[in-house]
């Protein structure tokens, strides 16, 4: 018997909660770091650089292959200590497409679960980064059909979450943000009002990790490791 009644709002987060993602930019940062292959600095340091140029990108030109692909480029130039050639660009873009050429791997029991979900509950997709990017990995998800609606937002943070309640008509009282990323997923759907439920996930990636936030009077913050677990809570 789950454990809230049917009618419950469910926010919906995608990569690394529905499918995997971050597994295949790990790839590439290991291949990007290998071919780089510095001869001063570790490729832990290397990955400490690169970090600190993807926060600069992304608050210039968001998230996505193509903030990534700078982030690649720009890393290179900084550590490099010989001018890129355009050959050498072009390798490095080829570990991006590398990402986009991946299948959608959905997580074990998601479609099954989300199917069950949806016939109780209202379901909506909220993810962010580039539309289009994240549009076509819904599409070839396969899952589209069981979400109500779909929202992705340049950011996840607690002004985004209002606004999608109110664009929507939610009830803060019975909506839930469901997610892998304590950054965006859980800590600003709790100051926005809303529950929330984090589902762990063992390769978030790093720009996301955050330490949970405990839930305000009369919210809930429930911990999940797997995703067919939902199917117990709702």
């Amino acid at each position: 018997m789950p454990r809230f009644p049917q009618g419950q709002t469910l926010l919906i987060d995608a990569d690394d909660t529905l499918w995997e993602n971050n597994i295949y930019f790990e790839r590439a940062i290991a291949a990007f770091i290998g071919f780089l292959d510095h001869k001063e600095y570790s490729p832990a340091e290397v990955r400490q650089v690169l970090n600190a140029v993807e926060r600069e990108t992304i608050l210039s030109h968001g998230y996505g292959l193509s903030s990534f692909t700078r982030s690649l480029e720009d890393c290179f130039e900084r550590l490099s200590p010989e001018p890129v050639s355009e050959e050498r660009r072009e390798r490095i873009r080829g570990f991006a497409r590398a990402i986009a050429e991946q299948e959608i791997e959905l997580m074990p029991s998601v479609a099954k679960t989300l199917a069950d979900l949806a016939q109780r509950h209202h379901l909506i997709l909220m993810t962010k980064g580039d539309h289009a990017e994240q549009a076509d990995k819904l599409a070839r998800s396969g899952l589209s059909e069981l979400f109500s609606s779909v929202e992705i937002v340049a950011e996840k943070d607690p002004p985004a979450y209002r606004d999608v309640v109110v664009r929507q008509n939610i009830a803060a009282h019975s909506a839930w943000m469901i997610g892998n990323s304590p950054k965006s997923d859980i800590n600003p759907a709790l100051a926005a009002g809303l529950h929330a439920v984090f589902l762990f996930h063992p390769d978030t990636w790093v720009l996301e990790h955050a330490s949970l936030d405990a839930a305000p009077e009369g919210q809930h913050l429930i911990e999940l490791d797997a995703f067919a677990k939902l199917g117990e809570l709702f």
